[in-house]
């Protein structure tokens, strides 16, 4: 009895949060879990011992999904006194009895819209997750659809008509900048501190972007609270960093996609932002471009910077932060320590104080290449290299990693397209013969963001493993005096899509084919799609009524217009909207049969001990069947997050190949394993509903080649 005590003091003294994290880990009213953003929960009914027992409890289909254009689902759900909140295909909100998938109600943004404007065009971004908020008998679902915010009556799905303007708020207002012609959506949810809805934004990636500042909403009224500068203005901290003293009024983007993390005690609230735009050109904006590519730490309240980290100095890379900082309470030699902890693209993650920001391990300046090829632009001369924790992927891609799966006649194929670009590993210039990207540009580390588990101290992060390349080419700015419509046309879908859709418009990475779109879209509905978006495509309203016509000429191949003559306006070719170096396209490194040109791993499941900075273990995650039969795990690319309990368990989807998988958090190892309906790219839910353990995951699909779905699978033990 006295050993017992013992130990039991002990726990209590080195684990003095335990009944804290007990009761604040056992719901998901929060995309994430909790505010914390650490997708962990204390529930253990379901445990390593008994989860090969799990069957499904319920399947609720949203019957929107769209096969033809690739639609998903992306949404970690909420769920709440035993309702869960989610979001279709087409971006439906809906509520759920989450004991047993009935529907409640439906609220169906387009059906809004075209009662408001019946006019508009609705932009269908992707969406992650909404957030909710009550007060007494006044409870509300946020969330967003196309640039529009919406409060909706959590109990009937009704809009609620005293906030912003009939129930909703326009994001492209109010961002102390004219953005009306400009593409600003959202497709990670708000965070909520006392009476504020806190969001950023998803912006262009190109030179028309706009700003990605982050605001704050009175969450009854609507009214704008505060703005934070993410592009800092004359007096702002941080405005030195731009060479050119106008840059905040033409530079888009270091906006926060990726969502936000609360620590309500201190009032602080945390984002990762991205790049600023472009994305692969920096002439225009030259310096180390602060807020751009930042951890942020701002007082919830006010708005005002309490701290920052930059963990890429003037990117050119594509390597914004992917996922909201997770606020972790480590153990580090017996001591513990409050930290934000965020995983990059590149394979590292950044755990600094939370308090300070000051790195918990070293971090270094590490000297990069500063030569390129590119008139205008001057890289930055060094980039941070944490020292701890270790890599949670490679990050180099030599000549002995190229894929030797293959037969040799595609392996030396392979050999010799990697010797014709530039390569290696991060930080290689961009380049005009193309430069592969390793670390890719969906990392590393990506929206699904870690797990992070109070019990062992270890953080889980799933990883990509697969190259890409970019290929910069020369953009002739000059527009001739005569010019017909069909040169009109290939101009300007050079400047604004070719970086989607390839110089010959047959489609790049994950973005489509578009040569022979005039099969689903005539003049009108592709203009309609150019001019307000869809998912992964942002919208060009600022495009003249002259120029997309244009672009539907050269896109649409219209042999009545081709060659009828453009009517030049005068364009300021020097503006920040015509940049001298545009990209081919985003290209996957792969071999001609379409697997990843580096030797697997292609995708991973790590653990990493925050307390040492090692890596704890890593296993592959996910796989191709005719590797299998060849008694070869490849894993796969994935997309979409962890979520760590109690019960020793790590449930994850993310897979290409329509597996949920159960892992034990201790060592790795493959506990259970069911086929989806279609794949899970999004975050699992843990939830209790009168008494009984959940595990919900959206089956969305459409990313990687797979079919799209429109289905949220859960699953419990047999009663």
């Amino acid at each position: 009895m006295k050993l017992a005590g013992y130990i039991l003091l002990c726990f209590i003294v080195l684990f003095p949060c335990c009944k804290e994290e007990a009761t604040e880990y056992a719901t998901w009213e929060f995309a994430g879990g909790s505010k914390h953003n650490i997708r962990y929960s204390t529930l253990r009914q379901i445990h390593t011992e008994n989860v090969n027992k799990l069957q499904v409890a319920w399947i609720y289909h949203t019957e929107d999904a769209d096969t033809i254009n690739n639609s998903q689902i992306q949404c970690n759900p909420i769920i709440v006194d035993g309702i869960l909140y989610g979001t279709s295909p087409q971006l439906k909100l809906f509520a759920l009895h989450a004991a047993n998938g009935e529907q409640r109600w439906v609220f169906d943004p387009v059906d809004q819209m075209l009662k408001d404007h019946p006019r508009a065009r609705f932009v269908l971004n992707n969406n992650r997750g909404v957030t909710y908020w009550e007060e007494g008998e006044d409870k509300r679902i946020l969330y967003v659809a196309g640039n529009l915010l919406y409060a909706i009556n959590a109990t009937n799905g009704t809009l609620i008509s005293s906030f912003g303007d009939q129930g909703k708020i326009d994001l492209k207002k109010g961002l102390d900048k004219n953005t009306d012609d400009l593409y600003v959506v959202a497709t990670s949810p708000g965070i909520i501190y006392k009476n504020l809805y806190i969001i950023g934004s998803r912006v262009s990636e190109n030179s028309d972007a706009a700003p990605g500042h982050i605001r704050a909403f009175d969450v009854k009224t609507g009214a704008r609270v505060w703005i934070f500068h993410t592009i800092p203005q004359p007096g702002q901290y941080g405005y030195d960093t731009w060479e050119d003293p106008e840059a905040y009024k033409h530079i888009g983007g270091a906006n926060t996609w990726s969502g936000f993390s609360m620590d309500e005690k201190r009032g602080l609230v945390f984002a990762g932002t991205g790049s600023a735009s472009f994305d692969y050109y920096g002439g225009k904006r030259k310096g180390a471009n602060l807020f751009a590519n930042s951890i942020l730490a701002l007082n919830a309240e006010t708005g005002q910077r309490i701290w920052h980290y930059q963990t890429v100095h003037h990117d050119t890379w594509d390597y914004d932060l992917p996922t909201a900082p997770a606020l972790v309470t480590i153990r580090k030699n017996v001591k513990r320590i409050d930290a934000v902890a965020q995983p990059t693209k590149t394979g590292y993650v950044f755990l600094l104080e939370r308090e300070t920001g000051q790195p918990i391990f070293p971090i270094e300046e590490t000297a990069v290449s500063t030569e390129t090829q590119l008139k205008g632009e001057k890289l930055w001369p060094t980039q941070p290299k944490p020292t701890l924790p270790k890599p949670f992927m490679r990050q180099k891609f030599m000549e002995e990693d190229l894929n030797d799966l293959v037969d040799k006649e595609s392996y030396e194929e392979l050999k010799l397209r990697y010797k014709s670009h530039h390569a290696g590993g991060m930080f290689i210039p961009q380049s005009l013969q193309g430069t592969i990207h390793f670390p890719g540009l969906d990392g590393g580390a990506e929206w699904g963001g870690p797990a992070y588990d109070p019990e062992t101290n270890l953080l889980y992060v799933n990883a990509n493993e697969v190259p890409w390349l970019i290929q910069m080419k020369e953009v002739d700015l000059s527009i001739a005096r005569e010019e017909t419509y069909e040169l009109a046309g290939k101009r300007l879908y050079q400047q604004h899509c070719m970086i989607c859709h390839g110089p010959d418009l047959r489609g790049s990475g994950n973005n489509p084919s578009i040569a022979n779109v005039s099969a689903r879209y005539n003049e009108k509905s592709l203009e309609e799609m150019v001019r307000a978006g869809r998912r992964m495509m942002p919208a060009f309203p600022h495009l003249e009524k002259e120029e997309i016509i244009a672009l539907n000429t050269y896109v649409l191949n219209l042999e009545g217009r081709k060659r009828e003559t453009f009517p030049i306006k005068a364009v300021a070719i020097d503006s920040f909207r015509h940049l001298p170096y545009a990209i081919t396209g985003f290209y996957k490194f792969q071999t001609r049969e379409g697997y990843p040109g580096i030797k697997p791993p292609w995708g991973s499941l790590n653990a990493i001990d925050l307390g040492t900075g090692e890596i704890a273990w890593r296993v592959t995650l996910g796989e191709y069947a005719e590797f299998k039969d060849r008694g070869i795990v490849t894993g796969t690319e994935n997309y979409g997050g962890p979520a760590v309990t109690s019960g020793g368990l790590i449930f994850i989807a993310a897979t290409r190949d329509n597996k949920f998988r159960a892992f034990d958090k201790r060592n790795g190892q493959l506990l259970w394993e069911t086929t989806l309906p279609a794949s899970g790219f999004a975050t699992p839910a843990v939830y209790q509903v009168n008494g009984k353990q959940f595990v919900v995951i959206a089956c969305g699909g459409g990313k990687l080649g797979t079919k799209s779905g429109d289905a949220y699978v859960a699953f419990a033990l047999p009663d």
